[in-house]
């Protein structure tokens, strides 16, 4: 089994379903009581979270790029950035260690593959749903992405911010995040990619006109298999 290393804290919300899903997926896929090889290096979210809202990636770079280190020195196999935002800065840890980052927009393609969908939506912060990095990732696997209108996504983006990221999930904000899909659903969306780690501890299947396609949970689980892979 090859040692997973998380970089957490992305929130640390979202961290938790990273180590419980690995390690579920491990113990289904192994059987009896076995569970993961892992680490994670988990950072302060108030410190990254005033790093992006003040544009300052070159300095997420450096952070997250020192944490991905850390964990190889200290014995991973493959990485992870527990964000679908801070994924922005992927290709920079991956050049800056010698050992396999697995992208997390990646492990959701896979999943809009493996369902046979041809568009689908994409809800996240307002940087993974209007900035490239995430979307020309998305689309490079031969798929449509559509997002929610301006003012909806701006809703979708301040639930996060204002709610998730700090443990508060309420009920208005799920009937809110509800109505969006059913119009990317009217828009021609076949499922909805829950781009924000958190998103997946508001809403699912059961709260939607349409397939989930939760991203937490997706990434974990193609680090799990990644790990037990011959």
């Amino acid at each position: 089994m090859r040692a997973i290393g998380l970089i957490g804290g992305l929130s640390w919300e979202s961290t938790v379903i990273y180590y419980q899903v690995i390690n579920q997926r491990v113990r289904e896929r192994l059987g009896g009581s076995h569970s993961a090889d892992s680490l994670i290096w988990s950072v302060d979210y108030t410190t990254v979270e005033d790093l992006i809202f003040d544009g300052r990636w070159d300095e997420v770079s450096t952070l997250l790029t020192g944490a991905g280190g850390k964990l190889e020195d200290l014995g991973a196999e493959v990485l992870l950035i527990c964000s679908n935002t801070f994924s922005r800065v992927s290709d920079d840890v991956a050049r800056a260690v010698s050992v396999p980052v697995l992208h997390i927009a990646d492990a959701v393609s896979a999943e809009v593959r493996a369902r046979g969908m041809r568009k689908v939506g994409l809800l996240g912060t307002r940087f993974t749903m209007e900035q490239p990095f995430y979307r020309d990732r998305l689309a490079a696997h031969g798929f449509d992405v559509v997002v929610p209108r301006r003012e909806q996504r701006e809703l979708v983006h301040q639930v996060i911010f204002d709610e998730l990221v700090r443990g508060v999930i309420r009920e208005p904000s799920r009937d809110v995040y509800a109505r969006i899909v059913a119009d990317l659903a009217d828009d021609g969306a076949e499922g909805v990619i829950l781009g924000c780690t958190e998103i997946e501890l508001l809403i699912g299947d059961k709260d939607t006109a349409i397939p989930v396609l939760p991203s937490a949970r997706l990434h974990a689980e193609a680090a799990a298999d990644f790990a037990l892979a011959d």
